[in-house]
Parts: structure tokens; sequence; C-alpha cells
């Protein structure tokens, strides 16, 4: 049977060994959310760069960029973090390159794995089923707060882990404690997370409606992958927008 771990924290990934297993890299609010929302309608790659740097050496070069520090729309990029931005049609068929204080970084941390892909709330149950359809062990690598555990981050690895429990064996006590927390929360996502420390964060930034957005289950069909650096599509799975 094969494995899945959980990794609550990029700080700790240097205790995992990525090689040959397939590492779903998720920031619930909001980059992995973002990634998946752009993608659905119809970006066509994303490219995950760790610092604002190397993401405005690419907007010097007319790509469309997306960056945000600390919740906020870094100055002098076209987008910030909010998935609502990606909807916007005239990014379809488009490269963006993003760069945001969390999920970019647990992206670029996570070379060296057989595949990585981009998990969220907006496509569990995609990812859940491109997991269960090939071969390789799983870890679900939480890209939390500034190298801090965050709650909602672990809720997708329980809801993960619940969901490939018939074929995947959980492997640490990490993944154990995910699928308690997410089988405790899963009925009222947005109440379970109301007090906690990120979507209290965003909240003072006026963003509640992108927090009840990020919390929406099974809304795309889509799977970002991992692609000579670009996130883009999977083959195995589809563009399907659901109305939101």
């Amino acid at each position: 049977m094969r494995n899945i771990d959980v990794c609550l924290t990029p700080e700790l990934l240097h205790l995992y060994d990525v090689k040959g297993k397939v590492v779903v890299v998720v920031d619930v609010l909001r980059a992995t959310s973002c990634m998946v929302s752009g993608i659905a309608h119809g970006v066509e790659k994303i490219i995950p760069v760790a610092t604002l740097e190397e993401c405005l050496a690419w907007k010097s070069k007319n790509f469309i960029t997306a960056a945000e520090r600390d919740g906020k729309k870094a100055e002098g990029f076209d987008i910030g973090n909010s998935p609502f931005s990606y909807m916007d049609p005239s990014l379809s068929g488009k490269t963006v390159v993003v760069t945001t204080t969390n999920g970019t970084l647990a992206i670029t941390k996570s070379a060296g794995a057989s595949e990585i892909i981009a998990g969220a709330f907006l496509n569990k149950s995609a990812v859940v089923q491109y997991l269960e359809n090939q071969p390789n062990d799983v870890l679900v690598l939480c890209a939390g707060w500034k190298g801090k555990v965050n709650l909602e981050d672990t809720l997708f690895a329980g809801a993960v882990v619940e969901g490939l429990q018939d074929s995947f064996f959980a492997d640490n006590d990490a993944a154990m404690a995910a699928l308690s927390l997410y089988k405790l929360a899963k009925q009222n996502l947005n109440g379970f997370l109301a007090n906690s420390s990120h979507a209290r964060r965003l909240k003072k930034l006026n963003i509640k409606k992108d927090i009840e957005f990020c919390l929406t289950e099974d809304l795309y069909s889509v799977v970002p992958v991992m692609d000579n650096g670009c996130l883009v599509c999977s083959p195995l799975t589809e563009v399907k927008e659901t109305a939101e």
C-alpha cells in the first residue's frame, strides 16, 4: 500500500525525503486557491518564484506578475493574491508569474519531488482522484504562515488523507492529527476557522469574501501540475468551471 505523509510547515521539510513522491502543496489562504482558480479560468501557465526580485525581473520582460506580502498586494505588480483577480478574462491563455509570502516558497522548496501539484479545497476531490490514479507515495506540504503551522492548510491535508484512506496508509502522526481535525471541522469549515490566525489577519484587511470562497469545496476539477518550472493544467483533468 502506498503511504501518505503530512508536513505541517516547510520548516520541517528537511525531515522528509521528497524523492520519488508526489508533493501536494497547499496554501488555502490564498496562493494555491489562486492558482487553481486561475488555471480553471483559462490561465495557461503560472510560474511560482520565491522572491519579489525574481518576480520583478519577469515583469521587466512584459509578463503578468502577481505578488503578495503579509496578505497585501505588493506595490508595483499587476495583481495580488485574491482568487478573484485570477478570474479576469484578459488573463485567459496568458502566463502569470507569482510570488507570495508562503505558498510559492513551499513550491520552490519541494524541488526534487517526483511531481509537484497545487491543492486547495476548491479542487479537493480532483486532487484525491489524481493521487489515487498515480503509483507514488504522497506528501502533503502545508505552506503555513512564515514557518509556523496554520489551521486551514492542516485541515486540507486531513481532507486529502480522508479521501485516500482506503488506498493509502497514513504514515505519520501529523497525517493522523490532520485527519482528526478535518473530521471535526468539515461540516462547518468557515465557522471552525473563524478565529484562526490567518483568517483574522485577512479579515482585518477586509478580505472576508476571499476567505469564504477559498473554503468552498470541489468548485473546480483541475489539478495544476509543475512542468518545467510552470504550473499547468494536468492533461488528466479538465477545465470545467462552476458558476460562482
